[in-house]
């Protein structure tokens, strides 16, 4: 199992939310898609204003913030993340970036861990391609502060120079 989908695992056990058995695949209600769609769209709104600040640490956030809340519509589901490599050309446009990042999230409105999957896949790919950070740092710096309900401590240590 992805070690980030643990870390999502541990969280919903902690906190008794909802989640299938390892393994089980089993699909999303009609009203789990909007919910999980609405917590996507807001990590994502929040990671589009953070390119638009130029705050790496903002950034690294947002990436984090999304990609958990992608792994959490994994574990209800009980599956796995699907590997998946990220195809984005960097051409120096932020557009295409809010284009890819809004592209993927929309792909999600099915339900299905493929597309949940993909979104993981590009915030895992973007923090270590595109703004240079430790990723599997940052996220376990964010679990441990969801665990604890402490606010976020800050990730400017888990960007490289």
């Amino acid at each position: 199992m992805n070690r980030h989908l643990q870390l999502v695992r541990e969280y919903h056990q902690a906190f008794q939310l909802p989640q299938a058995e390892s393994g089980a695949n089993e699909h999303l209600s009609d009203m789990e898609i909007i919910m999980r769609q609405a917590l996507l769209m807001e990590e994502g709104s929040q990671l589009l204003k953070a390119i638009e600040s130029g705050d790496m640490v903002r950034i690294l956030a947002g990436l984090v913030g999304l990609a958990y809340s992608a792994l959490g519509a994994i574990a209800i589901q009980g599956g796995d993340v699907q590997d998946r490599p990220v195809i984005w050309h960097n051409d120096g446009f932020v557009l295409s970036l809010m284009r890819l990042v809004s592209d993927k999230i929309n792909a999600c409105s099915d339900g299905g861990i493929d597309h949940y999957s993909e979104v993981y896949n590009l915030c895992l790919s973007l923090a270590r391609g595109f703004i240079n950070a430790d990723f599997d740092k940052a996220m376990q710096r964010i679990h441990d502060s969801k665990m604890s309900h402490l606010k976020a401590s800050d990730l400017s240590d888990c960007l490289y120079e």
